[in-house]
């Protein structure tokens, strides 16, 4: 069996508040073959956002293993961790996260000049046409509508060719024809860059889309949902 390129093995987490520790995640066992597209569905509260933080090593985990790529996340420190993430993943947010004195393409160019690129322009200016946005790229943020900013933190999330990409609700602050664009560029990417995909939606026609979808709820799968055939 190929060895999974994300695996969750009883992961817990819980934070501390002023009424003492309150448990996130009850002990998430959960395996993402390399190449599948999982949706993580789930009501508000449900520990979905959370359990793509772990995979992201953006959260650390209070318990159990996250592996991802071969490697533990939670045996690196922040450091790891960040290379990590700058070698191995794209991550895409509801909200869109660029850096507003930039251009599009110095935002979709940042991590590639961050790993030393020499040609971080070319290739961003590339990434930027692949989601449309060619004549747009000298424009900084504000001059962007919504769709156009999520169009740009997408480029970005996938221009050093990350083996995984995770995205956080990527149509939560779009209106109904700019959420399905994404989702039409968000599985484009995937197939181009044959990229992992991880995607946590209270979209049904977006968790329609993906080859497995994981159902949480209060911390718990309660759904892990069955991978469909690849012929179908």
């Amino acid at each position: 069996m190929t060895e999974p390129v994300i695996a969750l093995r009883d992961a817990r987490l819980s934070l501390t508040g002023a009424a003492g520790p309150v448990e996130i995640l009850r002990g998430i066992t959960l395996q993402v073959a390399r190449g599948e597209t999982l949706g993580l569905v789930g009501p508000s509260g449900s520990g979905k956002s959370s359990l793509l933080m772990l995979m992201g090593g953006l959260e650390r985990a209070t318990g159990g293993e996250v592996i991802a790529q071969g490697r533990d996340l939670t045996a690196l420190n922040e450091d790891q961790l960040a290379r990590f993430r700058r070698d191995n993943m794209g991550v895409v947010f509801q909200s869109f996260h660029l850096i507003p004195t930039m251009t599009a393409l110095e935002n979709v160019a940042l991590p590639l000049e961050l790993n030393g690129a020499t040609d971080a322009f070319e290739r961003a200016s590339e990434e930027l046409a692949a989601v449309g946005l060619s004549t747009r790229k000298g424009h900084y943020p504000a001059q962007l509508s919504g769709g156009e900013q999520q169009r740009v933190a997408l480029a970005r999330a996938a221009v050093a060719r990350p083996a995984i990409l995770l995205a956080d609700e990527p149509t939560g602050n779009l209106d109904g024809a700019n959420g399905a664009a994404i989702m039409d560029l968000l599985f484009g990417l995937r197939d181009r860059h044959g990229a992992t995909l991880v995607l946590v939606t209270h979209a049904p026609e977006l968790a329609a889309r993906c080859d497995r979808v994981v159902l949480l709820a209060d911390g718990r799968i309660a759904d892990e949902g069955a991978q469909r055939n690849a012929a179908e």
